[in-house]
């Protein structure tokens, strides 16, 4: 664990993604630590784990310091996990959890599979030390040679052609977004007046395509940092906008939506005005504080998703206990169809059910399978 370094998600220039796996716990050799359910990232330069639970607890491993890698095949009731042996750490080592540690071999222990492809890409990585060709990079336009009084004239003229050409297009560009400003705005009067000249009596096929006017037009105003500045109340208002906005697709769902899903659904609505991946992820974690209906929630697995308070989990499991005595067996696909969620919701579905005893399930090669608990149903 010395050889582990606190870091973040910023990949370094020239450092690229490799591979990813959710479901990842770090051990100190064979002793268990705090750090027990993460998404380990491996990269061209390193790898990095960062918890699912507390987005500030990122550890990076550098592949300069692995001496080889081996796989530990899983076994009963343990995970597969891949063992990185490593050399002793150098002077110019950032911070880490630890500042001493008895063994010299970290374990990850890999609970949701995938480790038979993270090993043959996490050893091609070791093998092509990509880490160690670092390509200086010469500034755009800069002369192998020092140039004279011709040279730079030429320079500042080049200069003053490629400004003047990006004004111009700058300007293009601005009027066609101020002629769809129009169009917008053509597409919002409609639709008021054709509202107000019916009174309330629009029928099926003009209600489809005022939905479609509204998604073109996205959310109204959405909140910005420009507007808002960048601290506690940016945050807060952005909540309280992701919350009315989101309320109503959440009940259209069931009450629960997974956070890739809001973000996609967020963004296409916020038209230009994108929301970062932290931003979404901050605002709504003040949803709860403010006691807005909209709650974010984090499964065992490290999935997030979006839910209403009025959600109830325990009809929820009831159901599902109901729908897999019915059917005698299900899986996660089947359960996606039947009641019309995506398959990541539905395995979130049968292992809460399974969490609590409801059902119970069965590995094999076909796959994961859940079946009724006879263990608590038919006893003698």
């Amino acid at each position: 664990m010395d050889r582990l370094e606190w870091s973040d998600t910023n990949l370094v220039p020239g450092e690229e993604q490799v591979n990813l796996q959710p479901g990842i716990a770090v051990y100190d050799g064979q002793d268990k630590t705090c750090f027990e359910n993460g998404v380990l990232t491996l990269t061209t330069h390193r790898v990095i784990w960062k918890d699912n639970r507390d987005r500030t607890r990122v550890l990076a491993l550098q592949h300069s310091l692995v001496v080889y890698i081996e796989e530990q095949p899983s076994g009963f009731a343990k995970s597969a996990k891949i063992a990185v042996h490593v050399s002793a750490p150098g002077p110019n080592k950032k911070p880490g959890p630890v500042t001493q540690s008895r063994y010299d071999y970290i374990r990850f222990s890999f609970r949701e599979a995938g480790e038979g492809q993270f090993f043959r890409d996490y050893n091609e990585q070791l093998q092509q030390k990509k880490w160690e060709h670092v390509i200086p990079q010469r500034k755009p336009g800069a002369s192998r040679h020092r140039a004279g009084i011709m040279g730079i004239e030429r320079t500042i003229q080049q200069t003053h052609a490629n400004t003047d050409k990006n004004i111009s297009q700058a300007f293009q560009d601005l009027t066609k977004l101020m002629e769809k400003a129009k169009e917008m705005v053509a597409i919002s009067k409609s639709i008021a007046t054709k509202i107000k000249d019916k009174q309330g009596d629009v029928t099926d096929d003009e209600t489809i395509k005022f939905k479609s006017y509204l998604l073109s037009m996205g959310i109204p105003n959405p909140v910005t940092r420009d507007t808002h500045g960048s601290g506690d109340k940016y945050y807060t208002e952005l909540a309280r906008q992701l919350s009315n906005v989101l309320e109503k697709p959440l009940k259209e769902c069931g009450g629960i939506m997974t956070l890739t899903d809001v973000y996609c659904r967020v963004n296409r609505a916020r038209g230009m005005e994108l929301l970062s991946p932290e931003d979404l992820l901050n605002a709504c974690e003040m949803f709860e504080l403010l006691r807005l209906p909209v709650r974010l929630k984090t499964f065992d697995s490290g999935v997030m998703v979006l839910q209403l308070q009025s959600h109830d989990e325990d009809q929820v499991i009831h159901l599902t206990t109901q729908l897999v005595e019915d059917k005698g067996s299900i899986t996660a696909e089947d359960l996606s169809k039947e009641v019309g969620v995506s398959v990541i919701l539905a395995k979130e579905r049968l292992l809460l059910t399974e969490k609590v005893g409801g059902i119970c399930r069965d590995e094999c090669v076909e796959g994961l399978r859940f079946y009724p608990n006879l263990f608590l149903t038919n006893v003698t």
